[in-house]
Order: C-alpha cells, then sequence, then structure tokens
C-alpha cells in the first residue's frame, strides 16, 4: 500500500520546463504541437513565454548574464550562441543516435557550434536569395542567371521599374537595425571585397568597399525602388510583395513560402529564385541564420530540457508538422532529409534555391580579406548590437537623403571605433 502511494506521489510531481520563445509562426506552430511531447513525456509539463524579437532578445540576455534561472530552455539565434558558449553560459547539446546530428545541415552546424561542440540546435534556418518576377524579367527579355551579378540586377531593374503602374524595380531593406537593414548591408559589403572589422579589430566602415558597397545601394534604392524605402524591413517589403509591387526582392530565403501562397500572395505563380548577387566575390553574399533553441547553463532542469529540445529540431517533429499542416508548412532549412523528401520538394518549389544558399554560407570564412569574426551578416561579438544598431542608423540617413554616404560612414567608424576603445580591442 505505502509503496503505492509513494508511486502516486511520483507521478504528480511533473517537471515544469519554461521556454522563453519569439512570436512567429513556426514557433507557435511548435507550441499547438507541444501536447504531443507531454503525452509521450507524462512526467514533463512545458509552460511557454512568448515574446517579441526585440523583447525576448533583452529578456534572454539579461536572464543568462545575471544567472536568473527564469528559462529552461531559450529560443536564440547564431549571433548569441557562439557567444554564450565560449563564455559557458549554455549547456552543450548532447543528442543521441536517433537524433542523427549528421543529418542537420553543416552551416546550421557549425554556425551554433563553438570548438565542434553544439550548443544549440537549430528549429529553422535560413540564408537570402533573390525572389523576382519571371514574368517581368520574361517580358523584358532577360533570363536571370541562377548566379546573377548586381551589374545583372542593376539592368534587370531598370527595364522592369514601371511606378506609373505601381511596380517598382527592386526592394530591399532601408529600416535601422542590426538585424533589419545591416543584415542585408553586411553582405552587400562582404560581397563587394569589405568587412566589419580587421585583424586588429579596427572597424573599417570607410574603406573603398563599403563606400562602393553603400553608394551602389542609395543609387539603387532612389532609382527603382519604392518611396520611403528607408522605413521598409521584411514585414513592410514582404506585404508589397504580395501585392505585386516587387519586381525583385534580396531577403531571407524563409519569404519564399509566403510569397508563393496563393492565400496571401496575389503573384504566387510569377515568382521565380537565384542566389544573392555578387559583386567582387561571391564571399558572405548569402547571410546565414537560425533561431534554435539552447539550455541556459543554470537550469536545474537539464535532463528534461534535453528531451524536449532534441523532440522540436528532430526529424519526427518535421514529420509531425508535414501529417499536420502539409509539407509546405515544415520549419526548414534545418536538415539535409527535409530537403531529399520528394513530397517537400513537390511542395516548395524554392527548396533548391534555399537549400543552395544555405550550403554557400560559411560564418567562419564570410570575407574576402581575413577577418576576426565568426558570422556573415554580423560579427559575433557583444560590442555588434550597439554598433550594428549605430550604423544602420546612418545607413538609413543616407537612403532617406538626410546626409552624405561618406558623412554616414564616417560617422559609423567614429561610433565603432569608439564601442572597440571602449571595451579594450586596441588602444
Amino acid at each position: 500500500m505505502a509503496a503505492g502511494l509513494l508511486a502516486a506521489g511520483a507521478a504528480h510531481a511533473a517537471t515544469e520546463l519554461v521556454i522563453a520563445t519569439v512570436n512567429n509562426g513556426h514557433m507557435i506552430e511548435m507550441q499547438k504541437l507541444s501536447p504531443e511531447f507531454e503525452k509521450a513525456n507524462p512526467d514533463i509539463k512545458l509552460k511557454w513565454v512568448t515574446l517579441e524579437e526585440g523583447v525576448l532578445r533583452q529578456r534572454v540576455t539579461t536572464d543568462i548574464a545575471t544567472k536568473g534561472g527564469q528559462f529552461d530552455i531559450m529560443t536564440i539565434g547564431m549571433y548569441e550562441t557562439p557567444i554564450w558558449g565560449k563564455k559557458g553560459w549554455l549547456k552543450e547539446i548532447k543528442a543521441d543516435a536517433k537524433y542523427d546530428a549528421d543529418d542537420l545541415l553543416p552551416a546550421m552546424r557549425n554556425g551554433l557550434s563553438v570548438d565542434g561542440k553544439m550548443f544549440a540546435v537549430p528549429f529553422y534556418g535560413e540564408s537570402s536569395m533573390l525572389m523576382y518576377r519571371k514574368d517581368l524579367a520574361d517580358k523584358a527579355g532577360i533570363k536571370v542567371a541562377d548566379k546573377p551579378t548586381w551589374d545583372e540586377i542593376t539592368t534587370l531593374a531598370s527595364k522592369i521599374h514601371d511606378p506609373k503602374n505601381g511596380v517598382y524595380g527592386i526592394c530591399l531593406r532601408g529600416k535601422p537595425g542590426w538585424g533589419d537593414n545591416m543584415a542585408f548591408l553586411s553582405t552587400l559589403v562582404n560581397t563587394h571585397g569589405g568587412q566589419w572589422f580587421d585583424m586588429s579589430w579596427k572597424p573599417q566602415l570607410e574603406s573603398k568597399p563599403w563606400k562602393d558597397a553603400i553608394g551602389f545601394y542609395v543609387d539603387l534604392l532612389n532609382k527603382y525602388g519604392p518611396p520611403g524605402s528607408s522605413a521598409n524591413s521584411f514585414n513592410e517589403i514582404l506585404a508589397l510583395y504580395n501585392e505585386g509591387k516587387c519586381g525583385m526582392w534580396i531577403d531571407a530565403t524563409i519569404a519564399a513560402s509566403f510569397i508563393t501562397d496563393a492565400k496571401q500572395s496575389k503573384v504566387a505563380d510569377k515568382v521565380a529564385f537565384a542566389q544573392a548577387p555578387t559583386k567582387v566575390t561571391p564571399k558572405g553574399a548569402n547571410w546565414l541564420w537560425a533561431w534554435a533553441l539552447a539550455i541556459p547553463a543554470g537550469t536545474q532542469k537539464a535532463d528534461a530540457a534535453q528531451k524536449f529540445v532534441t523532440w522540436a529540431t528532430s526529424k519526427d517533429y518535421i514529420e509531425l508538422v508535414a501529417k499536420t499542416n502539409g509539407w509546405a508548412s515544415v520549419p526548414t532549412g534545418t536538415r539535409k532529409s527535409t530537403y531529399a523528401n520528394p513530397n517537400f520538394q513537390k511542395a516548395a518549389k524554392f527548396a533548391a534555391a534555399e537549400k543552395a544558399a544555405i550550403d554557400s554560407a560559411n560564418p567562419n570564412d564570410s570575407t574576402l580579406p581575413k577577418s576576426p569574426y565568426v558570422g556573415v551578416q554580423f560579427a559575433a561579438i557583444p560590442e555588434f548590437q550597439s554598433i550594428g544598431i549605430a550604423v544602420g542608423q546612418q545607413m538609413s540617413a543616407a537612403l532617406a537623403g538626410k546626409t552624405s554616404v561618406d558623412a554616414a560612414l564616417k560617422a559609423s567608424q567614429t561610433a565603432a571605433d569608439r564601442e572597440m576603445r571602449k571595451a579594450g580591442y586596441y588602444k
């Protein structure tokens, strides 16, 4: 009898995992499907804290830096993972053979690892690519190459730009932010042969590649972009594209699933895909990002947390989403097996271009001159957030015509230099 009571008591003491996540479509879907995990693991209960991206970043950064212990699992990105992993703030992810870590795309695995140890697992991943209106390119008599150059893009933009009929040649991010306009602009600078910092950690914002890249960008959008581009980021351009107002867009591969969805896009059947354009070098032309699940070093519930993060990023989970919502809705950019699946290939006409973009991105070698940092469209150092925000504001001002490109880059260099000196990178 006593043994029976003890067993009953143990059954009630379920481990509660508190999970901090970002409020986007794939993550909301994970919450809806998580009762499946609880059913298979009756001793674990999940509690969700869903936040806007900016708020999520602040909350999890504060919590982990102060060892607050509020969360057992955190949704973080490729920027935080190598920094926090190196500091010992995250548990190493130890997946079993069934998880098949070798099935993860190498770019994703490497971007979430430090010295060969994985400190987060990718929930979905993305690169950047060219999404264009094939009907407009055909009408202009232009065949877009699989790997176009920026010169070819400029020519196409000039031919399909038709503002009288509400079509702009090209739409690109202009809204300030290290993850907004600077995500795109860093890749543009990379392919022009530039970098954020040289091997002595000196900022390079007044170098020729930066001047060439930003001058080109401002000129291109002023000629062939929609009015008010300095206020546009991903969501604003997505809305314009779905209305048929953008001839071309270079942005996150995740956009492909939205612009090919006839329920939300007026041009769903007219879209084609190619790699992000290149200029001087192909290095760093496609960005790389993953939203990933990580376990803070301070949690008392590491074993249960490991169980959940490996479940939510497993092949079985992807199959579960496909069964529930169809193959077009699965989280992409993480596993080789997803791209090898004929059902996925049929549902996602962007699959091949997306995978090629992700495969070509290398966070450890993304610039023509050697760089001391990891990251394609960011530098994975704590100081980068504030530098990226400051530079983003200057670039947006230059695009809006409030300052010249040279003045914006000079102010950016001064801000970055001040931040790096303050942090003790050099005297």
